[in-house]
């Protein structure tokens, strides 16, 4: 009997690889007034960006029937679950672990987006090869710790209402003179650096992308919203960049971290080292 891996759908996993590798994920929630949608399963509205519509973490009893769920006929579960400082998630998993049958472990990736999703990859994939819950677990913290993730957004309204930015980067103001790179750090959202235009930033999120990956083999994933054709830029020249691209994912931001991000955010997660496979997207 395998190890059960789990996660949440802010990480924005393509569905290829979350049906190859058997990852159960647990929607979270996009509240549009009084409607609580679930992200994945329902209809979301076309403006994420209207102050009607939130995000909500999943409940301790989504999780709990998730976590039973995927550990039937299991040897045990790990839940690989987005950073605690961004969402109630984590918090409602550890509840839910405690009240399911079963060893269940639940992972604060310290990150969002593909950065959790690495993690999950990385526990499925020692999962898939026999591993026990201790090795698969080992396996999401050491992907986890890993994982850098870079994001430039085009405006930080939604950030600053949501309070998912510190608030360093509040200087720059909403007409954004300067253009932010900011970085998940500890699982937090802080300021990196900043560039004058567009262009320039974007040159500094492919750079430090860039060097970030190293000489010796990283997965590396491109996430956008609303912005294909800037994040089909960035990862082409990620593609040509990077030396050694053990994996290569080119995804979108879904609707619970669209909400916050906005329209035309753009992101790089690197792995140095890897998520667990040798392949090329």
């Amino acid at each position: 009997m395998a190890v059960a891996v789990v996660t949440d759908s802010s990480t924005g996993l393509p569905t290829e690889l979350v049906a190859a590798l058997g990852i159960k994920v647990v929607p979270l929630h996009v509240r549009v007034g009084a409607r609580e949608l679930r992200e994945g399963v329902d209809d979301m509205p076309a403006d994420l960006a209207h102050r009607s519509v939130t995000t909500s973490a999943a409940s301790p009893g989504e999780l709990q029937a998730a976590y039973e769920q995927a550990a039937h006929g299991a040897d045990g579960v790990v839940a690989v679950h987005l950073s605690r400082y961004l969402s109630g998630t984590f918090d409602a998993a550890r509840t839910a672990a405690a009240a399911t049958a079963g060893p269940v472990r639940v992972v604060d990736s310290a990150s969002a987006g593909m950065g959790t999703g690495f993690g999950a990859l990385a526990a499925a994939r020692v999962a898939h090869g026999g591993g026990t819950v201790e090795e698969v677990t080992a396996a999401a913290v050491r992907v986890a710790e890993r994982a850098r993730c870079l994001l430039v957004v085009d405006r930080l309204e939604q950030l600053r209402r949501g309070g998912r930015i510190s608030t360093a980067a509040t200087i720059f103001g909403t007409g954004l003179v300067s253009r932010p790179l900011l970085q998940l750090v500890d699982g937090r959202l802080v300021l990196k650096e900043k560039a004058r235009t567009a262009s320039k930033v974007l040159a500094k999120l492919s750079d430090t992308a860039t060097r970030l990956a190293g000489t010796g083999g990283a997965a590396v994933a491109v996430q956008h919203l609303d912005a294909p054709e800037r994040a089909a830029e960035l990862g082409r020249a990620l593609q040509e960049r990077v030396p050694l691209l053990d994996e290569f994912v080119v995804t979108e931001f879904g609707p619970t971290l669209g909400v916050h991000l906005g329209s035309g955010a753009l992101g790089a997660v690197v792995v140095p080292g890897g998520a667990g496979v040798v392949h090329m997207g």
